[in-house]
């Protein structure tokens, strides 16, 4: 056997977290790369790049698909975009790149790469985000703690705040009474969907509350591509989007929220009908 055939084979054995860098110029172990996070949850990675990163702020992360895929989590302006990276046993692959060790990729890195994601959002990744961050030791001190007769129970404490996901981009939209179609600026924050007249625009045309929607899905009735549709009491609202794969994200994330405020209320019901079985 060769010195290459054996150099393959024993990489090929190794665990993708085995080969990733100690510092950032020198390609060994993942768990030392200051912006690799473990598993860190894609929720946790929203909240962090939102809350304390800014735009072009990334992190590498665990993808919880399977095994050797990571996700690269990037903020870009008000919303945080997912990426792919995935070890191949002797390669690293991102986007239509492949390195070959991961020295390589981390030089890419530092280099400032521009990125572009399907939907056409251009972003510039400029800061990994370090995994540990030197915290301030300031506390304050408790002056009035009293108590509320609410009537909760310990099983209100459940968080019920929305996801952090979100997204944004141009669609182009059915109007309600005239039925033409027209390009606005959508974007999609907790559990509320807006649209703008442009992405310049401080103030949404109209919000829409998604707690009132109860279905989202694809529509073939308009002699248009790539449209989805938002059913509410109200009013059926028709969207489409430039590619299908856009679309596609677009209803992915939507159906999502969805399925999360229905859990949210599914915990309300059940709490409201545990406390009237007690007091009956």
């Amino acid at each position: 056997m060769g010195r290459a055939e054996s150099l393959e084979g024993k990489m090929s054995t190794q665990d993708p977290s085995d080969l990733w860098s100690r510092s950032d110029g020198e390609a060994e172990l993942l768990q030392d790369l200051g912006w690799y996070h473990g598993n860190l949850t894609r929720h946790a990675a929203e909240a962090l790049l939102l809350s304390n990163g800014c735009d072009g702020s990334y992190l590498l992360r665990d993808s919880n698909e399977r095994t050797g895929l990571y996700s690269l989590s990037v903020r870009a302006k008000d919303s945080v975009k997912h990426f792919h990276v995935e070890y191949t046993g002797y390669s690293f692959k991102f986007g239509f790149n492949e390195f070959p060790s991961l020295k390589d990729f981390v030089k890419h890195f530092a280099n400032q790469p521009l990125i572009g994601s399907e939907t056409g959002t251009l972003i510039v990744l400029k800061h990994p985000y370090p995994r540990e961050v030197e915290e301030p030791s300031i506390y304050e001190s408790v002056r009035v703690h009293t108590a509320m007769q609410t009537g909760r129970t310990e099983d209100d404490l459940v968080p019920t705040a929305p996801s952090l996901g979100t997204k944004e981009g141009y669609l182009t939209k059915q109007g309600g009474l005239v039925k033409t179609w027209k390009t606005r600026w959508f974007t999609l924050h907790r559990n509320e969907l807006k649209y703008f007249k442009d992405q310049m625009s401080p103030e949404p045309i109209r919000i829409l509350d998604l707690t009132e929607c109860s279905a989202v899905q694809f529509d073939y009735s308009q002699e248009r591509v790539n449209c989805f549709c938002l059913v509410f009491p109200f009013r059926t609202f028709y969207l489409c989007a430039k590619t299908g794969v856009e679309a596609d994200e677009w209803i992915k994330i939507l159906r999502w929220k969805l399925s999360q405020i229905r859990k949210q209320l599914d915990q309300r019901e059940g709490t409201i009908r545990s406390r009237s079985f007690i007091f009956k």
